[in-house]
């Protein structure tokens, strides 16, 4: 596929027909007085900046524990990246850019400590209350969890906002109602009985590039860190054919470069062939489709905003190579077991003791809960530590804590 340049959006101001309008949003759930300097969506990315679940994301685990090394990715560092991207192909298709970079910063908000060891082990604690979610849990957190204004709780972001928070992978619902991937969590089942997200369509063009660019973030960034720890070698990329290529060709322009830059200039081509292809792939759907308007999007049969065949079939080799020689590595899996070990001890020691929550507002508040509520409560706190907190928290109630370096 080519991508028609004429068509993109550089320096123009324009924003496409099938855009999302900030000017035209949907609403919010409690009624404000419109900013006369910012639009709805560029207020709604300003309120998720500010919030205490943005700020925790500098201490939560995306693959590597942080306190490996001051240079590995970040759940916060893995945010910016993805908002970069986002932007970018926001930009390139003529998107609203506030709005893709609004769902990209707040699309891991409900991420435990951890990582997705975190998320799996309060997964399993919690399934006899309903299980865990972190797409549902970011819900509940701009929804509920935050507690900044006066008069309504979370954050009280837009309609699309939040719909591109809770859609960005797709649909949740079929037409007949039936859930695309399981049963809808109830946190989103819940919202949407107030506040109608339209669960069997799709999302807005900017949710779907905040969703693709995630992908692009991660696949690039988990093998600059894997090459930083050494779980990765150059020699193991060569198993991926996609980067093999790119490996030849900075070998052909830069003949004996040191190892740190080698490694930038491989990345540095991965984001932009990937963003390229992206970019490519949804300029031929818009064609296809020809929407009108934003609501055309979400009532495609299709994700616009994707990668194409032959990309796709990369992005699974590369998935496979992260799985095969970082995620399922035997160190990394010692440390997981650690990690989810901490969460699952916690988690017991709270519901039999609430008051050992080191806060007056959880504590206060767990009075008086049934038990399915007072083990979505003690999840919602544990879920909002981050790794740092969850490991001294330990230390505090238990003998031993598991060694995660």
């Amino acid at each position: 596929m080519t991508i028609d340049r004429a068509a993109l959006g550089f320096g123009t101001g324009e924003r496409a027909v099938y855009a999302a309008d900030p000017w035209s949003s949907r609403g919010r759930l409690f009624a404000e007085v419109s900013s006369p300097t910012r639009s709805d969506f560029q207020r709604d990315r300003d309120r998720i900046v500010h919030t205490t679940a943005f700020r925790r994301l500098k201490h939560k685990t995306q693959v590597f524990i942080g306190t490996d090394s001051d240079h590995y990715r970040t759940r916060l560092t893995h945010t910016i990246e993805v908002a970069q991207i986002a932007r970018a192909l926001a930009r390139a298709l003529k998107l609203d850019e506030d709005l893709a970079e609004g769902v990209a910063l707040v699309h891991d908000f409900g991420h435990t400590p951890f990582g997705h060891t975190g998320e799996d082990a309060l997964h399993d604690v919690l399934k006899p209350y309903g299980g865990f979610d972190h797409n549902a849990q970011s819900l509940r957190i701009v929804t509920k969890l935050e507690r900044r204004y006066a008069e309504f709780d979370g954050l009280n972001l837009t309609w699309e906002t939040l719909e591109g928070l809770v859609k960005h992978n797709g649909p949740l619902l079929t037409s007949t109602g039936e859930g695309t991937r399981g049963p809808v969590p109830k946190p989103i089942r819940d919202y949407c009985e107030l506040h109608d997200l339209e669960l069997d369509t799709y999302a807005s063009l900017e949710a779907q590039v905040a969703a693709i660019a995630d992908d692009i973030a991660y696949n690039t960034h988990d093998i600059d860190d894997g090459l930083r720890s050494g779980y990765l070698t150059f020699e193991m990329l060569e198993e991926v054919p996609f980067l093999a290529g790119l490996m030849a060709e900075v070998h052909g322009l830069y003949p004996g470069l040191e190892a740190s830059r080698f490694t930038h200039e491989i990345t540095r081509r991965q984001i932009t062939r990937m963003v390229e292809d992206v970019i490519s792939v949804a300029q031929e759907r818009l064609r296809e489709i020809t929407p009108g308007c934003a609501a055309d999007v979400r009532h495609a049969d299709c994700t616009i905003a994707t990668f194409s065949a032959g990309m796709a079939e990369t992005d699974r080799q590369i998935k496979r190579l992260l799985f095969s020689r970082i995620y399922r590595h035997p160190e990394i899996m010692r440390i997981r077991a650690g990690a989810a070990q901490i969460v699952t001890d916690l988690f017991q020691a709270y519901m039999r003791d609430p008051s050992l929550m080191s806060s007056h507002y959880w504590v206060d508040h767990i009075a008086g809960l049934d038990e399915p509520a007072k083990a979505r409560h003690v999840g919602d706190y544990l879920a909002g530590m981050t790794d740092t907190y969850a490991v001294n928290a330990h230390r505090r109630l238990f003998d031993r804590t598991p060694d995660l370096r």
